[in-house]
Protein backbone atom coordinates (compact mmCIF):
# COMPACT_ATOMS: atom_id res chain seq x y z
CA UNK A 1 0.00 0.00 0.00
CA UNK A 2 3.05 2.52 0.72
CA UNK A 3 4.37 1.63 -2.70
CA UNK A 4 1.00 2.29 -4.14
CA UNK A 5 0.12 5.74 -2.07
CA UNK A 6 3.79 6.69 -3.05
CA UNK A 7 3.09 5.73 -7.07
CA UNK A 8 -0.22 8.15 -6.81
CA UNK A 9 1.09 10.67 -5.00
CA UNK A 10 3.92 11.50 -7.68
CA UNK A 11 1.47 11.14 -10.37
CA UNK A 12 -0.98 13.35 -8.92
CA UNK A 13 0.64 15.88 -6.39
CA UNK A 14 -2.43 16.44 -4.02
CA UNK A 15 -2.36 16.62 -0.94
CA UNK A 16 -4.46 16.72 2.21
CA UNK A 17 -3.82 20.71 2.48
CA UNK A 18 -4.63 21.18 -0.78
CA UNK A 19 -7.90 19.73 -0.49
CA UNK A 20 -8.80 21.62 2.27
CA UNK A 21 -7.92 24.95 1.01
CA UNK A 22 -9.87 24.19 -2.38
CA UNK A 23 -13.07 22.71 -0.37
CA UNK A 24 -12.88 25.49 2.43
CA UNK A 25 -14.21 28.16 0.30
CA UNK A 26 -16.07 30.36 2.80
CA UNK A 27 -19.76 30.79 1.70
CA UNK A 28 -22.13 33.41 2.36
CA UNK A 29 -24.88 32.57 4.94
CA UNK A 30 -27.81 33.65 3.06
CA UNK A 31 -27.08 30.23 1.42
CA UNK A 32 -28.71 28.24 4.24
CA UNK A 33 -32.04 28.81 2.98
CA UNK A 34 -32.96 26.52 -0.42
CA UNK A 35 -34.43 29.64 -2.21
CA UNK A 36 -31.18 31.33 -2.07
CA UNK A 37 -29.09 28.17 -3.44
CA UNK A 38 -31.51 27.15 -6.05
CA UNK A 39 -29.13 26.84 -8.45
CA UNK A 40 -27.78 23.34 -7.14
CA UNK A 41 -31.10 22.03 -7.56
CA UNK A 42 -31.36 22.02 -12.04
CA UNK A 43 -27.89 21.05 -11.68
CA UNK A 44 -28.54 17.93 -9.96
CA UNK A 45 -31.44 17.25 -12.08
CA UNK A 46 -29.33 17.46 -15.07
CA UNK A 47 -27.33 14.49 -13.95
CA UNK A 48 -30.59 12.90 -13.25
CA UNK A 49 -31.88 13.51 -16.72
CA UNK A 50 -28.22 12.59 -18.52
CA UNK A 51 -28.35 9.25 -16.12
CA UNK A 52 -31.57 7.93 -17.00
CA UNK A 53 -31.41 9.21 -20.92
CA UNK A 54 -28.49 6.93 -21.52
CA UNK A 55 -30.79 3.82 -19.68
CA UNK A 56 -33.44 4.37 -22.02
CA UNK A 57 -31.12 5.50 -24.92
CA UNK A 58 -30.06 1.55 -24.91
CA UNK A 59 -33.82 0.97 -25.86
CA UNK A 60 -34.85 3.70 -27.58
CA UNK A 61 -35.08 3.83 -31.45
CA UNK A 62 -35.07 7.80 -33.34
CA UNK A 63 -36.93 6.33 -36.86
CA UNK A 64 -40.36 7.63 -37.15
CA UNK A 65 -41.07 3.52 -37.75
CA UNK A 66 -39.91 2.27 -35.08
CA UNK A 67 -39.66 5.45 -32.33
CA UNK A 68 -43.36 4.99 -30.86
CA UNK A 69 -43.02 1.29 -30.87
CA UNK A 70 -39.95 1.58 -28.53
CA UNK A 71 -40.84 3.87 -26.21
CA UNK A 72 -43.95 1.33 -25.99
CA UNK A 73 -41.10 -1.31 -25.27
CA UNK A 74 -39.25 0.79 -22.50
CA UNK A 75 -42.60 1.86 -20.90
CA UNK A 76 -44.27 -1.95 -20.93
CA UNK A 77 -42.25 -4.48 -21.45
CA UNK A 78 -38.34 -3.57 -20.49
CA UNK A 79 -37.40 -4.08 -16.72
CA UNK A 80 -37.91 -0.69 -14.83
CA UNK A 81 -38.35 0.49 -17.71
CA UNK A 82 -41.43 2.74 -16.74
CA UNK A 83 -40.21 4.03 -13.65
CA UNK A 84 -36.67 5.32 -15.55
CA UNK A 85 -39.52 6.66 -18.11
CA UNK A 86 -41.03 8.40 -15.22
CA UNK A 87 -37.72 10.20 -13.88
CA UNK A 88 -36.63 11.28 -17.21
CA UNK A 89 -39.81 12.46 -17.50
CA UNK A 90 -40.15 14.33 -13.97
CA UNK A 91 -36.99 15.54 -13.75
CA UNK A 92 -37.43 17.32 -17.12
CA UNK A 93 -40.17 19.23 -15.60
CA UNK A 94 -38.80 19.81 -12.21
CA UNK A 95 -35.92 20.57 -14.43
CA UNK A 96 -37.68 23.45 -16.44
CA UNK A 97 -39.44 24.79 -12.91
CA UNK A 98 -36.40 25.11 -11.00
CA UNK A 99 -34.30 27.20 -13.63
CA UNK A 100 -37.12 29.43 -14.15
CA UNK A 101 -37.15 30.26 -10.14
CA UNK A 102 -33.45 30.20 -10.19
CA UNK A 103 -33.62 33.40 -12.85
CA UNK A 104 -36.46 34.60 -10.66
CA UNK A 105 -34.59 34.46 -7.51
CA UNK A 106 -31.11 36.19 -9.28
CA UNK A 107 -33.45 38.78 -10.88
CA UNK A 108 -35.30 39.79 -7.73
CA UNK A 109 -32.27 40.05 -5.85
CA UNK A 110 -30.53 41.97 -8.02
CA UNK A 111 -27.61 39.42 -8.45
CA UNK A 112 -27.24 40.18 -12.18
CA UNK A 113 -25.78 43.54 -11.69
CA UNK A 114 -22.07 44.53 -12.06
CA UNK A 115 -20.33 42.92 -12.66
CA UNK A 116 -22.39 39.54 -13.24
CA UNK A 117 -24.13 40.79 -16.44
CA UNK A 118 -22.07 37.76 -18.35
CA UNK A 119 -23.50 35.26 -16.04
CA UNK A 120 -26.67 36.81 -16.03
CA UNK A 121 -26.33 35.99 -19.58
CA UNK A 122 -25.29 32.60 -19.53
CA UNK A 123 -28.00 31.64 -17.10
CA UNK A 124 -30.43 32.70 -19.76
CA UNK A 125 -28.49 30.24 -22.83
CA UNK A 126 -29.28 27.70 -20.05
CA UNK A 127 -32.46 28.45 -19.29
CA UNK A 128 -33.44 28.72 -23.39
CA UNK A 129 -31.21 25.35 -23.80
CA UNK A 130 -33.45 23.92 -21.11
CA UNK A 131 -36.52 24.72 -22.96
CA UNK A 132 -35.24 23.40 -26.47
CA UNK A 133 -34.48 20.13 -24.34
CA UNK A 134 -37.95 19.55 -23.18
CA UNK A 135 -39.20 20.38 -26.64
CA UNK A 136 -36.95 17.99 -28.45
CA UNK A 137 -37.11 15.01 -25.47
CA UNK A 138 -41.46 15.81 -26.02
CA UNK A 139 -41.18 15.10 -29.79
CA UNK A 140 -39.14 11.96 -29.27
CA UNK A 141 -41.64 9.95 -28.50
CA UNK A 142 -43.47 10.48 -31.36
CA UNK A 143 -47.19 10.01 -30.50
CA UNK A 144 -49.90 12.43 -32.12
CA UNK A 145 -49.30 15.18 -29.58
CA UNK A 146 -45.71 15.59 -29.84
CA UNK A 147 -45.19 14.88 -34.00
CA UNK A 148 -48.21 17.86 -34.23
CA UNK A 149 -46.86 20.05 -31.61
CA UNK A 150 -43.36 19.70 -33.67
CA UNK A 151 -45.10 20.44 -36.54
CA UNK A 152 -46.76 23.35 -35.36
CA UNK A 153 -43.22 24.54 -33.75
CA UNK A 154 -41.86 24.49 -37.00
CA UNK A 155 -44.86 26.83 -38.49
CA UNK A 156 -43.84 29.40 -35.93
CA UNK A 157 -39.86 29.14 -36.61
CA UNK A 158 -41.33 30.14 -40.24
CA UNK A 159 -42.64 33.46 -38.98
CA UNK A 160 -39.54 34.40 -38.12
CA UNK A 161 -38.45 37.57 -40.61
CA UNK A 162 -35.77 36.25 -42.19
CA UNK A 163 -34.39 33.60 -40.22
CA UNK A 164 -37.68 31.35 -40.67
CA UNK A 165 -37.33 29.57 -43.75
CA UNK A 166 -33.83 28.39 -42.89
CA UNK A 167 -34.63 27.88 -39.28
CA UNK A 168 -37.57 25.47 -40.16
CA UNK A 169 -35.24 23.39 -42.41
CA UNK A 170 -32.69 23.13 -40.14
CA UNK A 171 -35.48 21.77 -37.66
CA UNK A 172 -37.22 19.63 -39.61
CA UNK A 173 -34.34 18.70 -42.27
CA UNK A 174 -36.55 19.40 -44.92
CA UNK A 175 -39.99 21.76 -46.00
CA UNK A 176 -42.24 19.25 -44.10
CA UNK A 177 -41.98 16.68 -41.09
CA UNK A 178 -39.70 14.22 -42.58
CA UNK A 179 -38.22 10.56 -41.99
CA UNK A 180 -35.04 12.62 -41.32
CA UNK A 181 -36.74 15.14 -38.66
CA UNK A 182 -37.19 12.52 -35.77
CA UNK A 183 -33.40 11.69 -35.75
CA UNK A 184 -32.27 15.14 -36.01
CA UNK A 185 -34.51 15.97 -32.52
CA UNK A 186 -32.68 12.67 -31.05
CA UNK A 187 -29.48 13.87 -31.31
CA UNK A 188 -29.85 17.41 -30.56
CA UNK A 189 -31.90 16.33 -27.32
CA UNK A 190 -29.17 13.65 -26.53
CA UNK A 191 -25.83 15.31 -27.89
CA UNK A 192 -25.71 18.76 -29.07
CA UNK A 193 -28.13 20.69 -25.92
CA UNK A 194 -26.47 18.48 -23.56
CA UNK A 195 -23.06 19.00 -24.63
CA UNK A 196 -23.70 22.73 -25.15
CA UNK A 197 -24.91 22.85 -21.14
CA UNK A 198 -21.68 21.52 -20.19
CA UNK A 199 -19.82 23.95 -21.47
CA UNK A 200 -21.91 26.80 -20.00
CA UNK A 201 -22.06 25.27 -16.60
CA UNK A 202 -18.33 25.08 -16.70
CA UNK A 203 -18.71 28.65 -17.78
CA UNK A 204 -21.09 29.79 -15.28
CA UNK A 205 -19.47 27.83 -12.20
CA UNK A 206 -15.85 29.43 -13.57
CA UNK A 207 -17.84 32.99 -13.26
CA UNK A 208 -19.41 32.19 -9.98
CA UNK A 209 -16.05 31.20 -8.68
CA UNK A 210 -14.11 34.24 -9.78
CA UNK A 211 -17.09 37.12 -8.87
CA UNK A 212 -18.24 34.92 -5.90
CA UNK A 213 -21.25 34.76 -4.70
CA UNK A 214 -23.37 37.67 -4.00
CA UNK A 215 -23.35 38.49 -0.17
CA UNK A 216 -27.40 39.63 1.22
CA UNK A 217 -28.41 40.56 4.94
CA UNK A 218 -31.99 40.41 6.21
CA UNK A 219 -33.41 42.59 8.68
CA UNK A 220 -33.51 40.96 12.21
CA UNK A 221 -30.35 39.21 11.05
CA UNK A 222 -27.88 38.26 14.34
CA UNK A 223 -24.95 41.29 13.66
CA UNK A 224 -22.88 39.21 15.81
CA UNK A 225 -23.12 35.73 14.18
CA UNK A 226 -20.91 34.36 11.56
CA UNK A 227 -21.39 35.99 8.05
CA UNK A 228 -19.63 32.75 6.91
CA UNK A 229 -19.78 29.14 6.79
CA UNK A 230 -17.94 26.12 5.12
CA UNK A 231 -18.37 24.71 1.53
CA UNK A 232 -17.54 21.56 2.90
CA UNK A 233 -18.72 19.52 4.97
CA UNK A 234 -21.71 22.47 5.69
CA UNK A 235 -23.09 23.16 2.37
CA UNK A 236 -22.05 19.75 0.49
CA UNK A 237 -24.29 18.18 3.47
CA UNK A 238 -27.12 20.66 2.15
CA UNK A 239 -26.90 19.67 -1.16
CA UNK A 240 -27.20 15.89 -0.46
CA UNK A 241 -29.85 16.41 1.38
CA UNK A 242 -31.59 18.67 -1.49
CA UNK A 243 -30.63 16.12 -3.33
CA UNK A 244 -31.97 12.96 -1.74
CA UNK A 245 -35.19 15.24 -1.16
CA UNK A 246 -35.63 15.57 -4.99
CA UNK A 247 -34.82 11.48 -5.69
CA UNK A 248 -37.70 10.85 -3.24
CA UNK A 249 -39.97 13.20 -5.19
CA UNK A 250 -38.97 11.97 -8.45
CA UNK A 251 -39.51 8.33 -7.07
CA UNK A 252 -42.99 9.42 -5.70
CA UNK A 253 -44.04 10.87 -9.03
CA UNK A 254 -42.61 8.32 -11.45
CA UNK A 255 -44.54 5.56 -9.26
CA UNK A 256 -47.87 7.83 -8.69
CA UNK A 257 -48.20 9.78 -12.22
CA UNK A 258 -46.28 7.84 -14.36
CA UNK A 259 -46.11 9.29 -18.00
CA UNK A 260 -48.25 7.59 -20.56
CA UNK A 261 -48.31 6.76 -23.81
CA UNK A 262 -50.91 8.49 -26.10
CA UNK A 263 -51.26 7.08 -30.21
CA UNK A 264 -49.05 6.91 -33.00
CA UNK A 265 -48.29 9.82 -34.61
CA UNK A 266 -50.66 9.99 -38.13
CA UNK A 267 -49.65 12.98 -40.58
CA UNK A 268 -53.02 12.45 -41.78
CA UNK A 269 -55.38 12.84 -38.82
CA UNK A 270 -55.01 16.40 -37.33
CA UNK A 271 -55.86 16.28 -33.65
CA UNK A 272 -58.52 18.68 -32.88
CA UNK A 273 -56.53 20.30 -30.13
CA UNK A 274 -53.23 19.88 -29.90
CA UNK A 275 -51.59 21.16 -26.28
CA UNK A 276 -48.09 21.55 -25.99
CA UNK A 277 -46.15 21.07 -22.13
CA UNK A 278 -47.15 23.35 -19.68
CA UNK A 279 -43.74 25.38 -19.77
CA UNK A 280 -45.38 26.38 -23.32
CA UNK A 281 -48.62 27.51 -22.07
CA UNK A 282 -47.84 30.98 -21.71
CA UNK A 283 -46.05 31.23 -25.41
CA UNK A 284 -49.07 28.97 -27.04
CA UNK A 285 -51.55 31.49 -25.22
CA UNK A 286 -50.03 34.17 -26.47
CA UNK A 287 -49.82 32.90 -30.22
CA UNK A 288 -53.70 32.59 -29.79
CA UNK A 289 -54.24 36.66 -28.88
CA UNK A 290 -52.14 38.28 -31.56
CA UNK A 291 -51.20 37.36 -35.36
CA UNK A 292 -48.54 34.89 -35.17
CA UNK A 293 -45.85 37.41 -37.12
CA UNK A 294 -46.82 39.74 -34.34
CA UNK A 295 -46.60 37.26 -31.35
CA UNK A 296 -43.02 35.61 -32.15
CA UNK A 297 -41.47 39.62 -32.93
CA UNK A 298 -43.09 40.52 -29.56
CA UNK A 299 -41.94 37.16 -27.75
CA UNK A 300 -38.38 37.48 -29.45
CA UNK A 301 -38.40 41.22 -28.05
CA UNK A 302 -39.03 40.09 -24.55
CA UNK A 303 -36.20 37.35 -24.47
CA UNK A 304 -33.66 40.00 -26.14
CA UNK A 305 -34.80 42.12 -23.29
CA UNK A 306 -34.13 39.65 -21.05
CA UNK A 307 -30.52 39.40 -22.07
CA UNK A 308 -29.72 42.72 -22.06
CA UNK A 309 -31.90 43.66 -18.67
CA UNK A 310 -28.65 44.29 -16.59
CA UNK A 311 -27.79 47.13 -18.92
CA UNK A 312 -31.10 48.38 -19.21
CA UNK A 313 -31.43 48.40 -15.18
CA UNK A 314 -28.03 49.84 -14.94
CA UNK A 315 -28.99 52.63 -17.07
CA UNK A 316 -32.36 53.00 -15.09
CA UNK A 317 -30.50 52.98 -11.59
CA UNK A 318 -27.85 55.91 -13.54
CA UNK A 319 -30.93 58.39 -14.09
CA UNK A 320 -33.21 57.47 -10.95
CA UNK A 321 -30.66 55.82 -8.56
CA UNK A 322 -33.81 55.12 -5.95
CA UNK A 323 -35.42 53.67 -8.60
CA UNK A 324 -37.37 50.12 -7.87
CA UNK A 325 -38.62 49.97 -11.19
CA UNK A 326 -36.51 46.11 -12.01
CA UNK A 327 -38.92 45.16 -9.26
CA UNK A 328 -42.17 46.23 -11.27
CA UNK A 329 -40.82 45.06 -14.08
CA UNK A 330 -40.00 41.28 -12.38
CA UNK A 331 -43.64 41.41 -11.05
CA UNK A 332 -45.73 42.50 -13.64
CA UNK A 333 -43.93 39.93 -15.79
CA UNK A 334 -43.98 37.14 -13.33
CA UNK A 335 -48.07 37.72 -12.88
CA UNK A 336 -48.34 37.75 -16.98
CA UNK A 337 -46.68 34.75 -17.17
CA UNK A 338 -49.13 32.89 -14.19
CA UNK A 339 -51.93 34.99 -15.51
CA UNK A 340 -51.32 33.27 -19.08
CA UNK A 341 -50.30 29.55 -17.87
CA UNK A 342 -53.09 29.59 -15.87
CA UNK A 343 -55.78 30.51 -18.82
CA UNK A 344 -53.92 28.30 -21.34
CA UNK A 345 -54.58 25.47 -18.67
CA UNK A 346 -57.90 26.32 -18.06
CA UNK A 347 -59.03 25.67 -21.26
CA UNK A 348 -60.17 22.36 -22.68
CA UNK A 349 -57.86 20.63 -24.25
Amino acid sequence: MGRAAEWLRERVPVTGDTLRELTQEPVPRHLKRWWFCLGGTPAYLFVVQVATGILLAFYYEGAPAAAHDSVRYITEEAAYGWYFRGLHRWAATLMVAAVILHQMRVYFTGAYRRPRELNWGVGMCLLLCTLTMGFTGYSLVHEQLSYWGATVGAHIAETVPLLGGPLKKAMLGGDAYNERTLSRFYVIHAAVIPALMVGLLFVHITLLRLQGVTDMRFEGEDVAAPAHFRFFPDHVYTELIVGLVLMILLSVLATVLPPTLGPRADPLVTPEVIKPEWFFYVSFRWLKLFSRTAAVLSMGLVVFLMFLWPLVDAGIRRRWPASEASVWVGVAAVLAIIGLTVWEAAVAH
